[in-house]
């Protein structure tokens, strides 16, 4: 049985709303509207739980990351291999004239 218990509602003011609802659409209308507001919570449940879905996949993939593949290694120093001599004042160099 259902617990109506939070709105304080008893026998006869669940069979007075439903009386009220049957005069206010009629009865070739009430099937319609159930149906209307099945598909409608049914497309609620599904957006949430598809927006639940994507979050936890989310925290996973932030979660975990795989090492890189690329190793990375210090590179040697790069030697001037434009032909001068060493110990010479390289090209360009203030102290040429």
């Amino acid at each position: 049985m259902l617990n109506f218990a939070i709105f304080n509602l008893g026998p006869v003011e669940i069979g007075a709303i439903m009386l009220i609802i049957l005069l206010l659409f009629g009865a070739k209308r009430i099937p319609e509207i159930a149906r209307g507001l099945g598909k409608g919570i049914r497309e609620f449940k599904s957006a949430t739980s598809d927006i639940s879905r994507e979050l936890t996949l989310e925290e996973r993939r932030t979660a975990y990351r795989p090492p890189s593949q690329e190793t990375t290694y210090a590179r040697p120093p790069q030697s001037d291999t434009s032909g001068s001599q060493p110990g010479a004042a390289p090209q360009g160099s203030a102290g040429s004239s």
